[in-house]
């Protein structure tokens, strides 16, 4: 269990200082008050989780399941990335951002379900060279862990440490262990997942579906990031005075990811002029020029792990030009479109449609295609989609391109149900270079994101309350700039 319960490689030893004598051991490891014991009341992600396992349980009777959160990994030399648990590993066990690194939820077969346990790294101890001496996972150097029976309150959940997790997996089961995550984990395992990272699918398959407390969290980052809009709109000023513009508003809504959630749930995109044009422009380096518009596709990941994913086309000098508006409205008449259809029983691949039937009228209509929009919707054509290659929709949860490992017939092909929580992202890009637009249309692109969610009749506009139309954006931006 070296690769669990040891130190990590220390790239610091050519270089440490850490006195290593008997009087100063003993002198560190003294004279430390006692930490009070706390058994929190259950969060409430905890009865969720609970009835989650329950789920997963239902599918793989008699098969042993292996979830792990993950460990650290390397940013450069001996500095990491912040840490951030699996997704699945959080679904089922409720720990958010404050997870702790190496944990393993284990659900082991009994009677007619499974027990679960919770394996994690628990408090090393003062008396320990791990407290001081190991920068990597040492309390000295990152702060206490949580005790174990803190986290079995905490989550409603029996806890192990976890040392002891080698041990329960050599012994022989059936066994399934969600793959990608700790290699080291998968390694003890031994015949785990002879058809395939199974449990991964199913996991996906079951989280298309939100319940109320995911459908909240995402609610919550919603708000957050409609705050951090606003906080971009106030900056703007400032950042057409830097000449790299685009950072400025990153770096706005960062704070705003920060103050009121865990991080930004992927690379904001803050995308200004024709940088607009590129669909995942996360360099975000360019000028902010007053007469352009500027593309900010982003989202605040709150404390659960569940993100928001927004989009908004702003005109820079809080208007836009006609020719601006008439690709921003048509943009959102495509996003309307998708809306309009959304209910339980339509298949997911019909909001594409409906998006797609817009965006080919509107490029037939201005004169860009060399055929109608009618044979350019054909499946052999498609002509519409130079300017719009990506999809409408995916999910959203607690990835940002939620459910990934589900299957096709689940996820495009799917039906779909009351609870899914998904997004609606049109967009026209003319690129700067793009000889078969008239120059007046190249360097513009606009995309409108909003997250929806599936109701019992039809949908709710997760982020509607953030303005849509080109008339609210500009009073919107309005009243932000007054304030």
């Amino acid at each position: 269990m070296v690769a669990m319960t040891e130190s990590t490689t220390q790239a610091t030893t050519n270089r440490s200082t850490t006195p290593t004598g008997s009087a100063f051991t003993e002198q560190i490891q003294q004279g430390w008050a006692e930490r009070p014991a706390s058994t929190p009341d259950p969060r409430e992600a905890a009865a969720f989780a609970a009835e989650r396992r329950a789920r997963i349980s239902a599918m793989h009777p008699g098969v042993r399941l292996v979830v792990p959160a993950g460990s650290l990994k390397v940013r450069s030399n001996d500095t990491d990335y912040p840490f951030r648990a699996h997704p699945d590993f959080t679904y089922l066990t409720g720990w958010g951002s404050d997870a702790e690194p190496d944990s393993v939820l284990v659900l082991e077969p009994e009677g007619e379900g499974h027990r679960a346990t919770l394996y994690f790294r628990g408090p090393a101890g003062r008396g320990t060279t791990e407290f001081y001496a190991n920068p990597a996972i040492g309390e000295f150097w990152v702060g206490p862990r949580p005790s174990l029976a803190h986290v079995e309150a905490d989550l409603g959940l029996a806890t192990a440490d976890l040392g002891e997790l080698e041990a329960v997996l050599e012994t022989e089961a059936d066994a399934l262990v969600v793959t990608g995550a700790n290699p080291a984990v998968e390694a003890m395992v031994a015949g785990a997942n002879p058809d395939g990272d199974v449990l991964a699918r199913d996991l996906s398959e079951l989280r298309l579906v939100k319940d109320a407390f995911e459908i909240a969290e995402v609610q919550a980052a919603v708000d957050a990031t409609a705050r951090g809009f606003d906080d971009v709109i106030a900056d703007l000023a400032a950042a057409t005075r830097h000449e790299r513009g685009e950072r400025v508003v990153e770096g706005a809504f960062h704070r705003r990811a920060r103050l009121d959630g865990n991080a930004v749930g992927y690379d904001t995109i803050a995308a200004s002029g024709h940088h607009a044009c590129y669909l995942h422009w996360t360099r975000n380096d360019g000028e902010v020029r007053e007469g352009d518009l500027i593309l900010l596709d982003a989202g605040v990941e709150v404390d659960s792990l569940y993100t928001a994913d927004i989009t908004r086309t702003l005109p820079i000098s809080g208007e836009f030009t006609e020719l601006q508006r008439r690709v921003y409205e048509a943009v959102r008449e495509a996003a309307d479109a998708a809306f309009a259809i959304v209910r339980p029983g339509i298949v997911f691949k019909e909001v594409h449609a409906a998006a797609m039937a817009v965006i080919a009228a509107k490029t037939a209509e201005w004169g860009l295609l060399p055929i109608s929009a009618e044979q350019s919707l054909e499946p052999d054509q498609q002509l519409h989609r130079r300017w719009m290659v990506h999809g409408t929709s995916h999910h959203l949860g607690l990835d940002v391109h939620d459910c990934a490992a589900a299957r096709r017939d689940f996820y495009h092909d799917g039906i779909v149900r009351e609870g899914m929580v998904f997004t609606i992202e049109p967009g026209l890009y003319f690129q700067a270079d793009d000889l078969t637009v008239p120059e007046e249309l190249r360097g513009i692109g606009v995309r409108i994101e909003d997250d929806i969610l599936v109701t019992a009749d039809g949908a709710v506009n997760l982020s509607g309350a953030i303005p849509r139309t080109a008339d609210e954006v500009e009073a919107w931006m309005r009243e932000v700039r007054s304030r």
